[in-house]
């Protein structure tokens, strides 16, 4: 029941076109939401959290329509959005003080160790912070609410490294918890690969496919071949010259080839990123 689900969802915003979207955010995994720039991700976000309410269609957190009629979901929720507005002015542990008021499920103790292994100041005020230690201090904020549902808008763009493996180990321990629904939009391989079970890839406002992430990976191959081929591979998507050639039917390829008697030296998996740009590419053919 903790499901998020949207259904037939759009927005239009001028001339951008949001949708129709329809996603299943299901209990218990994790889904990334990746594209280029502009695609409409950050949009999707906040019409989840009817921020840019939905023009058309029905969004639903936990049974409970997004609306503003009934804005009990609230509750059940954490955003943070890739800016935060109006907290400039507050210290780090006013902002915890606050949010620990807002929300019964928050967690101090989660917060604290969060806080400790981050090695966060809590007595600066929030505009005296680099953007990658404002970053850190709203994950952990967004974390210890301890909500069902958790929305995160490019969580670790500004983030260091050595801080980054910390707070993506953190995320796994607030999904263990259970009972719980993660999305991300990312542009950091990092984050999919370590984080995703769905990879929904969005291009001009579109759900463009929706993916197991451990089924696409290993889904595009990269073959060097031992003589150059002038003909075309079952699912090629790419070819670096005629003896380098990347194909999104690995099965189908090999088959090809040992009936053709053409020979490869080498096979490959493509990476994540790599799979994720074809995918994109494939789209705008």
């Amino acid at each position: 029941m903790n499901d998020v689900k949207v259904k037939s969802a759009s927005k239009r915003i001028e001339d951008f076109q949001l949708g129709p979207i329809d996603l299943q955010f299901e209990t218990g995994t994790i889904t990334v939401i990746a594209g280029d720039n502009g695609a409409g991700k950050s949009t999707l976000l906040k019409m989840l959290m009817n921020l840019a309410p939905a023009d058309s269609g029905t969004i639903e957190m936990d049974g409970q329509a997004v609306s503003f009629e009934n804005e009990e979901w609230k509750q059940l929720v954490a955003y943070q959005p890739q800016t935060v507005i109006g907290w400039d002015l507050f210290r780090g542990r006013e902002l915890v003080s606050l949010m620990a008021g807002l929300y019964p499920s928050w967690d101090q103790h989660f917060f604290d160790k969060i806080a400790k292994s981050l090695k966060l100041p809590l007595d600066k005020k929030f505009a005296k912070l680099s953007q990658g230690v404002q970053q850190k201090l709203c994950l952990a904020i967004a974390l210890a609410r301890d909500t069902k549902f958790i929305i995160l808008d490019e969580p670790t763009a500004h983030i260091d490294i050595p801080a980054k493996r910390t707070l993506l180990n953190f995320f796994i321990e607030w999904m263990d918890r259970g009972d719980k629904v993660m999305i991300i939009s990312s542009h950091q391989t990092e984050d999919i690969r370590k984080l995703a079970d769905y990879i929904a890839v969005m291009k001009n406002g579109q759900i463009i496919g929706h993916y197991v992430k451990d089924e696409l990976d290993g889904s595009y191959v990269r073959y060097w071949l031992e003589e150059p081929l002038s003909s075309y591979l079952p699912g090629e998507v790419n070819r670096e010259n005629d003896r380098v050639i990347c194909v999104s039917e690995p099965e189908k390829a090999e088959q090809y080839m040992t009936a053709k008697g053409i020979n490869w030296l080498q096979s490959e998996p493509l990476d994540i990123e790599e799979i994720i740009s074809y995918i994109l590419s494939e789209e705008a053919e």
